[in-house]
């Protein structure tokens, strides 16, 4: 058999760093290397190859058309290796890295962590908090829980699994939920709103059939908990996944007056693609029982015929003021 004609091993393996992740300096740290030596590695290889695989400024790179087919190639190439590399027995099993929504983690995960801990003694989880978009790799991180629409693209790199059912709804403290009968009393009362979904409100008036006047008064907070503890302190009407204020309102330190209706997105668990740990797979498993577990909200309906019980069959369109 003829010997394999391939160039440097370490030029291949710098050069598909920098076509993953975007970026030299990127690349370097990922390598443990400088700048430089990934440039020159990615030279070295330019000229073995006779073929530019890269253009543009230094300082801003891209991959040129066979450059991108190399990179992607070596990309799946090296996964495949990695993914056959023997592990020892019991490899990922200790530790975990978690990256969850900020208040999904402090209402819904950490209250049921310690069944999972009792559980898997084993294993050392960690939850990290984050809202954006992750890379498995670069981030070090082994499951990731975010909400997902149906329709959403399937990712290319990750499983997507399900685990809980998503219900939203006005929410806020007993003295000022006793004033909203029905859905136009909201437009009464201030309005909270968190920055992180601004058009949540917007969203909700569609789910449920409901038009609503602006608010006289809108206060807007940095996170969902913040505005949460804002609506337990009577500073307005919130608007809120069932996950998020769930232990508040079965402790009754907040109300839903008007129910919860079902929301179009989902929960969702996801792990690498093919090669999520044993540790990952068994938190997937334990958040499946988790959602499975967890109630709907007291009395939830489909889409808005709880508003329309709860209204007295009342019109639920409130006009606009004309501009």
């Amino acid at each position: 058999m003829a010997a394999r004609s391939l160039p440097p091993l370490n030029a291949l393996r710098a050069f598909e760093a920098f076509g993953r992740r975007g970026r030299m300096t990127l690349a370097a740290d990922e390598l443990c290397v400088t700048h430089g030596a990934i440039s020159r590695q990615i030279r070295q290889l330019e000229d073995h190859l006779g073929v530019a695989l890269t253009e543009g400024p230094r300082n801003r790179l891209t991959l040129t058309e066979a450059g991108l087919t190399l990179a992607q190639a070596l990309t799946q190439a090296l996964d495949q290796i990695e993914a056959a590399l023997p592990q020892p027995a019991g490899a990922g099993d200790g530790a975990l890295v978690v990256s969850c929504l900020p208040t999904f983690a402090m209402k819904w995960l950490i209250p049921r962590l310690p069944g999972f801990v009792a559980a898997h003694p084993d294993i050392q989880a960690r939850i990290v908090e984050s809202n954006g978009p992750f890379d498995f790799r670069a981030d070090g991180v082994d499951l990731a829980i975010r909400m997902r629409l149906p329709d959403a693209p399937p990712s290319p790199d990750a499983e997507v699994t399900p685990f809980l059912k998503h219900y939203v709804g006005p929410v806020a403290a007993p003295a000022l939920a006793a004033q909203i009968e029905a859905p136009e009393s909201l437009a009464r009362l201030p309005r909270l709103h968190t920055r992180t979904f601004l058009e949540s409100w917007a969203e909700w008036e569609a789910a449920a059939k409901v038009v609503l006047p602006p608010a006289a008064v809108n206060r807007e907070f940095d996170h969902y908990f913040y505005m949460l503890e804002a609506a337990a302190a009577g500073l307005g009407v919130a608007l809120s996944p069932w996950a998020f204020a769930e232990t508040d309102l079965v402790s009754g330190r907040l109300v839903a007056p008007l129910g919860m209706i079902p929301g179009q997105a989902r929960v969702c668990a996801l792990t690498p693609k093919g090669k999520a740990t044993r540790a990952a797979r068994r938190f997937r498993d334990w958040l499946v029982a988790e959602g499975a577990a967890t109630p709907p909200p007291p009395g939830s309906r489909p889409g808005s015929q709880q508003l329309v019980e709860r209204a007295g069959a009342k019109a639920l369109t409130l006009s606009r003021p004309a501009l």
